[in-house]
């Protein structure tokens, strides 16, 4: 997948998640960080905002698994 590709569908991710539910959130979250990791190996910049948005979903994550854990 050429590197133009790669920031289309993570603009696309990105799109999805205004305004997303928790549930969409935490679905959308391998699938931007996977899109990014992408355009590490290619060698692409990654833009700041898209890192911030993948950083912001994997604490999100990070919160989800805790808040299900049994006391």
């Amino acid at each position: 997948m050429s590197d133009q590709e790669l920031l289309l569908q993570a603009e696309t991710i990105e799109a999805r998640l205004n305004g997303a539910n928790q549930t969409l959130r935490l679905e959308l979250q391998p699938k931007l960080s996977k899109v990014i990791a992408n355009l590490r190996a290619n060698g692409t910049p990654v833009p700041a905002r898209l890192k911030r948005l993948d950083a912001a979903l994997c604490d999100e994550a990070i919160e989800a698994r805790f808040d299900n854990m049994p006391i």
